[in-house]
């Protein structure tokens, strides 16, 4: 049985001459080119290894939500699949779920390069990406051919973001747009009013704002699909709690906590290699360890909030199953991960969920739903 090792990641990490978003590039073109070729003899092979390597099954650590079947807690998040083209190939990697996206309904480039940033010394990672997508009509094109290759296995959500061009005020026709467009190739979708890097989008977070664009989508879900929010961890707890009264009120099905952050406070890289400009005139969102303890805090603060009544999917700074059993006892049903799987590697997953099972098990726990929430009883 050929399984991948770890040995020689770090180093693999290290050498990569190009900058993060060119590696990143060639990493996903890769992954689509063997989802692709999966009915091919060299297809199947590959994929068989990443399920030899990075997965791993016990039913402790399933999830059922929304009527939907995880099989297990730990998802990819929005951000690193953006136009969808792997969708097919993220159960072999051994994730429960995977969120694609951001995808706007019009295509747009994004910011100008570069704009991803590695921040190794605090295991971090700042993006200014600026939501570049091929539009919610190529998306929904490249689904439907995936799906037809083969029946997708694990849930997949969309991250759903506003056009650039599109303004403020015609927000919720934008978000709209995309959500008819996708709604027949996803099993739930994601609001995002949180990310820093498209102009004017965090300001849509305010109640005036966006209880418009929940409006016109719960109305064009007659299919009933889940709709859940993500939210920035810089709000402070007044502006989270009136997101969570309109998500009950227009009964959203869920909160993704938290997404970047634009605060640079306690950072030991202070210049960014790549620019050498000092990194407090550098835009964009820091990711990874920096948001750690702070997306902890918003799971926690919304738990306490709703009662445990709104399902949370818990991301930030997740790179060891101690990071993971810290957000799951704090609320979170369900975690997502993207920077520590760049650090880590693809045995992240497994490794994760494996220190997983061993504290539901010293802990006296039958099954992982039985951790949520479990420092508030």
């Amino acid at each position: 049985m050929l399984k991948f090792t770890k040995p020689f990641y770090p180093l693999l990490l290290s050498a990569v001459k190009s900058d993060p978003e060119t590696a990143h590039r060639q990493m996903l073109n890769t992954l689509t080119k063997i989802e692709e070729s999966r009915d091919t003899a060299w297809g199947k092979l590959a994929i068989q290894q990443f399920q030899n390597s990075f997965c791993l099954q016990d039913n402790r650590l399933q999830q059922n939500l929304w009527g939907l079947e995880f099989p297990n807690i730990f998802g990819l998040a929005a951000g690193f699949d953006k136009d969808g083209t792997a969708a097919g190939i993220w159960d072999s990697f051994g994730f429960g779920f995977a969120e694609l996206g951001a995808v706007t309904y019009h295509s747009q480039p994004g910011n100008p390069r570069p704009r991803m940033f590695r921040l190794p010394e605090d295991m971090a990672a700042l993006n200014r990406m600026g939501a570049n997508s091929l539009g919610a009509a190529a998306m929904a094109d490249t689904l439907s051919q995936i799906w037809q290759r083969q029946a997708r296995t694990i849930p997949i959500g969309i991250n759903l973001c506003k056009s650039k061009i599109a303004k403020l005020e015609d927000a919720a026709e934008d978000y709209v747009g995309s959500f008819k467009l996708l709604q027949d190739v996803a099993d739930y979708f994601v609001i995002n009013v949180s990310s820093p890097n498209t102009p004017g989008l965090r300001s849509l977070q305010a109640s005036s704002q966006l209880e418009p664009i929940l409006s016109a989508l719960q109305e064009a879900n007659t299919k009933e699909q889940p709709i859940l929010i993500k939210i920035a961890p810089d709000l402070d707890e007044q502006e989270i709690k009136e997101i969570l009264d309109l998500a009950l009120q227009y009964q959203l099905n869920g909160a993704i906590a938290t997404n970047t952050t634009i605060r640079r406070d306690g950072l030991k890289t202070q210049i960014l290699k790549e620019t050498g400009n000092p990194l407090t005139e550098e835009a964009g969102g820091i990711s990874g360890k920096p948001v750690k303890e702070r997306a902890t805090e918003v799971i926690r603060f919304i738990y306490q909030e709703t009662g445990g009544k709104l399902p949370i999917i818990g991301v930030g700074g997740i790179f060891t199953a101690q990071d993971a059993w810290e957000k799951i006892v704090a609320g979170a049903s369900l975690l997502q991960v993207y920077t520590g799987w760049i650090y880590q590697g693809p045995w992240m997953v497994k490794d994760v969920l494996s220190g997983v099972l061993k504290r539901l098990a010293s802990e006296g726990l039958d099954h992982v739903k039985d951790a949520v929430g479990l420092e508030h009883r």
